[in-house]
């Protein structure tokens, strides 16, 4: 097992931890110490992968549990997922190094050029984490569509987004505290949700039918829970109740 640790970076207890959960079992020896073959490497590459595209461990189980999951397409995923993650790594290294030489009077920087790196390093971990789900949901061309209006955003229009996003937030705390998803501010706080929502959906997109479809992924769907508990306990499932009621 110390050889395993080495070799793929875990520590012991991690490996014990994921023997426990049944994710990747060692075998026995007579000595009972445990024992690793080829086929726990490779499993275990999948897990380290996976845990890389922060997917929690209960649905990592589930994805190599299943008899339909095929190592190959997985790994072509990920290596697309990793060539993004390069490419927005490259954008932000090259925003940095034009900004650098811009402080230093060696090169001048267009405005434009401060935030392209950063509308490109959304698009690409937008992609990353809910493509797959969003084009099978919304299909591929409005996504598509989606995708060009954020590269497309003015340096006005990406700050007028982030504005958005942390009002809404702000607004959404203040709203829990009444317990009340129909109320004045739970409107407002729905309000400024479709705002937001339009900062990045295709023009025309919008209908109050899609807005009550997403809400309730925020309950269900346990990325988007935490990102909108992370405002306060119970913000998410407020949030839904919100829309539905503005969406009514």
């Amino acid at each position: 097992m110390s050889e395993l640790a080495e070799l793929s970076g875990c520590t012991v207890r991690t490996l014990h931890h994921y023997d426990e959960l049944g994710l990747v079992r060692a075998r026995r020896g007579a000595n009972g110490y445990r024992h690793y073959g080829s086929a726990e490497v490779d499993r275990l590459q999948q897990v380290l992968l996976y845990r890389e595209a922060e997917m929690p461990l209960s649905d990592i189980k589930r994805l190599l549990d299943d008899p339909s999951f095929d190592a190959r397409t997985a790994l072509v995923g990920h290596l697309r997922e990793l060539r993004a993650r390069r490419g927005r790594l490259d954008g932000l290294i090259a925003s940095v190094e034009k900004t650098l030489a811009n402080m230093e009077g060696r090169a001048g920087m267009k405005d434009e050029e401060r935030f392209e790196a950063f509308k490109r390093g959304l698009v690409e971990e937008n992609e990353r984490r809910f493509g797959a789900e969003a084009r099978e949901r919304w299909g591929s061309e409005a996504v598509d569509a989606s995708n060009a209006k954020v590269r497309g955003m003015t340096e006005g229009q990406y700050e007028r987004a982030q504005a958005l996003e942390q009002e809404m937030k702000d607004a959404l705390a203040a709203a829990l505290r009444t317990g009340d998803p129909a109320g004045a501010e739970a409107r407002r706080v729905a309000d400024l949700h479709r705002q937001w929502l339009c900062c990045f959906w295709q023009d025309g997109a919008y209908s109050k039918v899609a807005h009550r479809g997403l809400a309730e992924t925020y309950v269900a769907d346990e990325r988007f829970k935490a990102y909108y508990d992370d405002v306060a306990p119970g913000a998410a499932e407020f949030l839904r109740d919100a829309i539905c009621a503005y969406c009514a």
